[in-house]
């Protein structure tokens, strides 16, 4: 008996810890999907670096808490299931929306998002933004424009300093 409680501590320790070393998590209801499409999401999921686990609800409330993020305690009710992801804060917002456009079966419940809970549409909000190198392409296109205008200004005057001259 008291192997089986230590058993469960640890795995309540080990969520906790995820739920703090995490910079980004998402509670999903995967509940109508089949076997191939929950295999083909932890694909997409293991390829960005996210870790998707299915854990008992007792264990992620007490974890939640333990991390202090007991508001997720409301949406553990039924098949849940976890994405955690330690890089990239953007990325399994964006797998999982994605996914469950394609199959409604899918369901998120709420997130943490580094540290604070979050609602679905703040998921769905998060999911929605650009990947991080599309947002350091942008910054790059409107760190380049002045000198790009610079140098097509110094263009235009050498051109015209040619014609004169000639």
């Amino acid at each position: 008996m008291s192997s089986a409680i230590e058993q469960k501590k640890q795995i309540v320790e080990e969520i906790a810890d995820k739920f703090k070393a995490s910079v980004s998590t998402i509670v999903v209801d995967y509940r109508g999907l089949t076997v191939a499409e929950v295999t083909e999401l932890r694909k997409q999921l293991r390829e960005a670096g996210v870790e998707f686990k299915v854990y008992k609800n007792s264990l992620t409330r007490r974890a939640a808490e333990s991390a202090e993020l007991s508001g997720l305690n409301e949406v553990l009710t039924g098949p849940n299931a976890v994405a955690f992801s330690t890089e990239d804060v953007v990325a399994p917002a964006k797998i999982i929306n994605d996914f469950a456009k394609k199959h409604e079966a899918l369901e998120i419940k709420a997130g943490v998002i580094e540290g604070n809970v979050a609602s679905v549409d703040e998921v769905k909000a998060l999911a929605e933004l650009p990947s991080r190198e599309g947002l350091l392409s942008m910054l790059l296109s409107v760190l380049q424009a002045p000198i790009r205008n610079l140098a097509l200004a110094a263009k235009a005057v050498a051109d015209q300093k040619e014609e004169q001259g000639a």
